[in-house]
């Protein structure tokens, strides 16, 4: 959602920017948008990439558990 909100306020930054004739401004206003694009889509991936890791640690950390349960079982049930 929030990449929404950032994207839409760029969005409206460029059309005000789009009603002066000054291109200076509207070049400034395209790379700010562009900037803050860019940065909302480093945010997101950096997240997923963070989520990504937790998820795979607590796999590994479940695999070692099941193992380990899987030891003991065997030697408690000879």
């Amino acid at each position: 959602m929030k990449k929404i909100a950032i994207v839409t306020v760029a969005v409206l930054a460029l059309g005000l920017a789009a009603c002066n004739k000054n291109n200076a401004d509207n070049n400034a206003a395209n790379e700010t948008a562009v900037e803050n694009t860019a940065a909302t889509d480093v945010n997101a991936a950096t997240e997923n990439a963070t989520t990504a890791a937790d998820n795979a640690l607590n796999a590994a950390g479940n695999s070692v558990e099941n193992a380990s349960n899987a030891v003991a079982n065997t030697t408690t049930n000879k």
